[in-house]
């Protein structure tokens, strides 16, 4: 019996008959048979009939298969046969690159606005994708960041108000008492604390925030150690620092062991060391104080306390791994009944809130709406678009003086795709450049950022900024090659060759205007929301807030001693410079939230609403210049006698005129404030705009005075700033002395719309400057189209104003097209951005007129340049260039 013959694999024959091209199929066949029964004697039929396969598979290319459905063009394939290299070939890249490389260098104007323009817009959006990223990451390098949470409360009517912050006992009950949790950690915050080093004579000493920690929070959170471990905190009288505070008060000394001294009155010893808490973090305490003592040193927060809740008071759970966040959420609504005695604060409602959102959610203290980097993120790609039309118009433009070289191309069998593969090359290598150009402007422009955001990023080498920067280019080389690649690709050769092709054929003009407008709409979006943004500013700027913010200065407060601060405020009524001093918690209007239940006239209970509370003395009104409606100050006191509310608290009382309230009983804190109500006060803004105003309660208690504020004379502020200084720091030897304008404190209401606003003024000048640019090259591409129209005209009598003209009036109406379908657009995104704020501005009319009278202008100008330069062009050369 012979044996059966070898044979190459029957179905990659089946598979070159299938896709290969009809007039290759014979002799790519006859070649591979060839090669393949030398290969049997040389490696085996096995080896040779995969190799065989393999071959056959990569015979498969798009060129190939095209030419299949298609066949060869008549009168060029018929008669000539040729082996065409795929697509990708490096010697077709090879080809694409030097030919690129040849036409950008022989168009350096054309070449040099496009990488300008997207390098200026590639720098911003990798600014603002290294800012989003660094806001994203905040809190997500905790091990266990997706099981972390924070109990915050709910409190007031339906729960409108927010608290981070939760009563004292809660976390330990929640600990004790129920096991959804792996561990949960009390932390208590004390803002401002004075730091030194007792027994000795060193003035190093400083204000920072310390933490009261319970060790389980240290277990929570993913801070390493250098020394030490969490159960350090175990203990009372102990204390975790950063290295950083470790080098602050012992330099090269290592710290542990060594005692430091909070507020001149507790001694704590140093039994661990944080490795220093990274930027992308919220909590930024570098001082961790052991829980138990906490009470000693603020006799408010202790085990029992079920009747206040502050938001330096938070507690954080490790949830079990299978344990529903909406499970554990019941228990706090069972430990609410149990150990809540009073009707009102038992309506409070607890959650959970997840670590990643606490950077996030303003109504808990975050520090950043994530709606803004959305729309950061949004402006960045509006601004590559931009770039990008800009790119599009200037090679749409070109694309007539290419024709020939297309045509020549097409003749000799270039296909289609690699006529458009090249055009995306040359794309390529001026994207690859704009991205070099954009690294260097990020570099630059980095510190204004930083300065901006108060952040400290730097653009370093990572796999994320790497893979966006790749991403980036390649979507900049796509978005603004293919069109153009397609509209040059598709030229009919011998039109091409004949010189007939005209502006329909390279897409026209209704293309370019198209991208025009979608450009200048841009920037009419950006220019409306500076001009809103901006007004909405100044009306909260310059808005009567109801007292006076401008002259008074608030000197910190660090011990509540009566004949220390009745000394204290002799001296400084002495000075020529002050007008007025008061003792308080707070300012009028302050971050920092203060509220308690209330009852008023005897009734049977608590009102359903919560009061905020303003403790000062007699002096608070006149200083801050708050203006009464009916009856009077409160009387000197060190404790509480007698309340003022105002308008608000008179109606949220169901009092129908503020005479009515004057001698009725308000009782505070539990029945522990009692007295008559003497005095109502005209409203004033206690919150930023974005906030209604609270009913408030002005009342005398002397131990939460925690400033001094003092009302001066603006025209010798220096001299009375040093005055008060001297004095302070003769007083309090042992504390440190600072000083805040109630102003500055109230404008910090405003930070993050400061923020936003002056990031919105920087890109929208971007964006006109991107857009600036491509209108610069499309004039000056239309001055060179229309050199003879021009030079006719001029012969036949046209000024300069009229050849202006000639230019002018398409672009004026194509910026009257942009305002129009700028104007809902930005109307609606401002109208959401307004809706944030309780008290704000209209959006008026004149916001657009100013917005697109300003695009008009610029246009203008950017166009007139080149205009005017054309016209003024002798005709006699505008006819001989021709």
């Amino acid at each position: 019996m012979n044996p059966r013959p070898v044979e190459p694999p029957r179905w990659a024959d089946r598979l070159l008959e299938a896709f290969l091209a009809p007039h290759l199929l014979e002799d790519v066949q006859g070649d591979l048979h060839e090669v393949f029964y030398k290969r049997v004697d040389e490696v085996g039929a096995t080896k040779a009939r995969r190799e065989y396969g393999w071959a056959a598979v990569q015979y498969v290319s798009p060129f190939f298969f095209k030419a299949f459905r298609r066949g060869p063009s008549p009168g060029i394939h018929e008669s000539v046969e040729y082996v065409q290299l795929p697509f990708f070939h490096p010697d077709m890249i090879r080809n694409y690159l030097t030919v690129a490389r040849r036409n950008l260098v022989r168009n350096k104007s054309y070449t040099t606005l496009n990488v300008f323009g997207l390098a200026l817009s590639m720098a911003c959006s990798i600014l603002i994708f290294m800012m989003v990223s660094y806001h994203l990451s905040f809190d997500r390098f905790h091990a266990n960041a997706d099981r972390i949470y924070r109990i915050v409360t709910g409190t007031g009517a339906a729960n409108a108000l927010s608290s981070a912050g939760v009563y004292v006992p809660m976390g330990r009950v929640f600990r004790d008492e129920y096991t959804f949790a792996e561990k949960t950690g009390r932390v208590a915050t004390n803002y401002g604390t004075t730091i030194s080093i007792p027994g000795t004579r060193s003035t190093n000493k400083f204000r920072e925030a310390i933490a009261f920690a319970e060790p389980e929070f240290l277990e929570i959170m993913s801070f390493p150690f250098v020394q030490g471990r969490p159960a350090a905190l175990a203990e009372p009288d102990r204390v975790v620092i950063t290295e950083a505070i470790g080098q602050k008060l012992f330099g090269d000394q290592n710290p542990v062991g060594k005692t430091i001294r909070l507020d001149n009155r507790m001694d704590v010893t140093v039994t661990g060391v944080l490795q220093n808490i990274p930027a992308n973090t919220d909590r930024r305490e570098e001082i961790y104080v052991s829980f138990a003592n906490l009470k000693p040193y603020n006799d408010w927060f202790h085990e029992e306390n079920w009747t206040g809740i502050s938001g330096n008071m938070q507690c954080f759970v490790l949830l079990k791994p299978t344990v529903p966040v909406a499970e554990a959420e019941k228990a706090f609504t069972a430990i609410s009944q149990k150990y809540i005695k009073d009707a009102t604060e038992r309506k409070n409602v607890f959650r959970l809130q997840p670590i990643a959102d606490i950077h996030f959610n303003l109504n808990y203290d975050g520090r950043m709406d994530k709606t803004n980097l959305w729309a950061l993120s949004l402006i960045g790609l509006l601004l590559i678009v931009t770039a990008c039309v800009n790119f599009v118009n200037l090679a749409t433009a070109q694309a007539l003086k290419r024709a020939k070289e297309i045509g020549i191309r097409k003749v000799l069998g270039s296909e289609r795709a690699q006529l458009f593969w090249q055009f995306i090359a040359e794309t390529g290598i001026i994207a690859v450049f704009a991205m070099l150009v954009a690294v260097g402007v990020a570099y630059l422009l980095m510190p204004l950022l930083n300065q901006l955001f108060q952040i400290d990023l730097s653009i370093m080498i990572n796999y994320q900024l790497v893979g966006f920067l790749v991403a980036l280019t390649i979507l900049v080389t796509l978005l603004s090659g293919s069109y153009p690649g397609l509209i040059l690709a598709g030229f009919q050769p011998i039109l091409a060759l004949k010189g007939k092709l005209s502006q329909k054929h390279v897409g026209g003009f209704s293309i370019r205007r198209v991208l025009v407008v979608g450009q200048l709409a841009i920037s009419q979006i950006l220019i409306i929301g500076t001009i809103v943004i901006t007004s909405q500013m100044r009306f909260s700027q310059q808005s009567d807030l109801g007292f006076n913010k401008n002259s008074v200065v608030l000197l910190p407060m660090p011990v509540q001693e009566a004949a220390k601060m009745s000394t204290l405020k002799s001296q400084f009524m002495q000075l020529p410079g002050v007008e007025n001093v008061s003792f308080c918690m707070q300012a009028p209007a302050s971050q920092a939230v203060n509220m308690t239940s209330v009852r008023f006239d005897n009734r049977d209970k608590d009102e359903d609403f919560l009061i905020r509370t303003k403790d000062a003395d007699e002096a608070y009104m006149p200083t801050f210049d708050l203006k009464l409606v009916a009856g009077r100050n409160i009387l000197h006191s060190d404790t509480t006698r007698e309340f003022v509310i105002n308008e608000t608290a008179v109606k949220a009382l169901g009092i129908k005129s503020p005479q009515e309230a004057l001698g009725k009983i308000l009782i505070t804190s539990k029945g522990r404030r009692r007295g008559p109500i003497v005095g109502v006060m005209k409203d004033f803004f206690n919150n930023s705009f974005r906030g209604a105003i609270d009913p408030i309660c002005l009342r005398a208690n002397l131990g939460e005075y925690g400033n001094c504020a003092v009302k001066i004379n603006l025209q010798s502020r220096r001299e009375t700033l040093t005055s008060l200084e001297k004095i302070w720091n003769t007083s309090f030897p042992e504390f440190i002395y600072s000083y805040q304008f109630v102003d500055d404190q109230v404008a910090q209401f405003y930070a993050l719309d400061e923020l936003i606003l002056k990031l919105i003024q920087f890109f929208a000048i971007i964006a006109i400057s991107i857009s600036c640019l491509g209108l610069f090259g499309m004039i000056s591409f239309m001055a060179a189209q229309k050199t003879k129209e021009i030079g006719i005209r001029k012969a036949l009598g046209a000024g300069v104003e009229s050849i202006v003209w000639l230019f002018s009036k398409e672009f004026i109406q194509l910026t009257g097209i942009a305002v129009l379908v700028a104007t809902p657009i930005a109307w609606w995104a401002m109208h959401r951005w307004l809706q944030d704020f309780v008290y704000k501005i209209g959006i008026e009319w004149w916001m657009f007129a100013l917005s697109g009278t300003v695009a008009l202008s610029i246009v203008l100008l950017t166009v007139s340049y080149q205009s005017v330069k054309a016209a003024l062009v002798n005709p006699v050369k505008s006819l001989r260039s021709e």
